[in-house]
């Protein structure tokens, strides 16, 4: 997959280092995405993330360096949930809706999803912006879905019905 700036592809082995300091090290990311911390580099268990082929790096066209990841799941009856995940260096700079974008684009044309859900926690206003940017809207509310980093927390969908289909 493809954008103005970016590539969305397999995640490799090559990628250690960047999907280290990227996503699990970054304690940034880590406040809205889920993943387990990474302490040290050396440390860093990766295999579980090389044999994911449902997730993506979400790299910078011009350098080929991993920045990001996107992934879906749940996938079941034409409906996924997506999720993702930039490095906070790479933060305001629009890599998150254009990575998003194109990757709805290719869930929809490639894997034939009917809709796509992503949620967010509701302190995080960036996701929320991300997704309406993307064209997904409102969809619902949990209350206290899951525990994390030691706290119930709500999460909020939102979701996108596949233009291509009607």
């Amino acid at each position: 997959m493809e954008s103005e700036r970016l590539i969305i592809d397999e995640i490799r082995q090559s990628d250690k280092e960047d999907y280290f300091r990227n996503i699990s090290h970054d304690r940034k990311v880590l406040e809205t995405f889920i993943c387990q911390y990474a302490d040290d580099l050396q440390g860093f268990d990766f295999s579980s993330y090389l044999s994911n082929k449902d997730l993506f790096a979400i790299r910078l066209k011009d350098t080929g360096k991993l920045i990001g990841i996107i992934l879906y799941f749940d996938e079941a009856e034409g409906r996924c949930e997506i999720g993702y995940g930039i490095g906070s260096d790479h933060w305001t700079r629009g890599y998150g809706s254009e990575a998003v974008k194109c990757f709805i684009e290719y869930l929809f044309k490639e894997k034939d999803m009917k809709v796509i859900y992503a949620s967010f926690f509701p302190e995080n206003h960036a996701s929320k912006r991300i997704m309406e940017k993307c064209g997904m809207t409102y969809d619902h509310f949990v209350k206290e879905e899951l525990e994390y980093l030691g706290r119930k927390r709500d999460l909020i969908y939102y979701s996108i019905t596949n233009p291509y289909n009607e």
